[in-house]
C-alpha cells in the first residue's frame, strides 16, 4: 500500500489526490464516511457501489417475509379454534 500525504487546512479540510478519487468514484458532492479506530480514521466513500455492497448485511436467520406467514398460519389456527 503506497503511503500519500496531504495537509489539514485551517478550515479542517484536506485533499484527496486526484488519482485516489478516480480510482474509489468520488466526485465533487460524494458523501464520505469518517470512523474512528483507536489513534486512526478510516474514510469511505459513500458510492453507488458501497450502497449495493451493503445489501443483505443486516439479514437475520428468518425473513421477515418466513416470520409474517408464521404468523398468519398461527393466528389462522387460533381463530378456527
Amino acid at each position: 500500500m503506497e503511503t500519500i500525504f496531504t495537509t489539514v487546512s485551517s478550515k479542517g479540510q484536506i485533499v484527496i489526490p486526484a488519482a485516489l478519487r478516480e480510482e474509489l468514484g468520488i466526485q465533487a458532492g460524494t458523501r464520505i464516511s469518517i470512523q474512528r479506530e483507536k489513534n486512526h480514521l478510516v474514510l469511505q466513500p459513500i458510492t453507488d457501489d458501497f450502497i449495493r455492497s451493503l445489501r443483505g448485511c443486516l439479514k437475520g436467520k428468518t425473513s421477515l417475509v418466513e416470520a409474517r406467514e408464521r404468523e398468519h398460519r398461527i393466528e389462522k389456527d387460533r381463530s378456527a379454534r
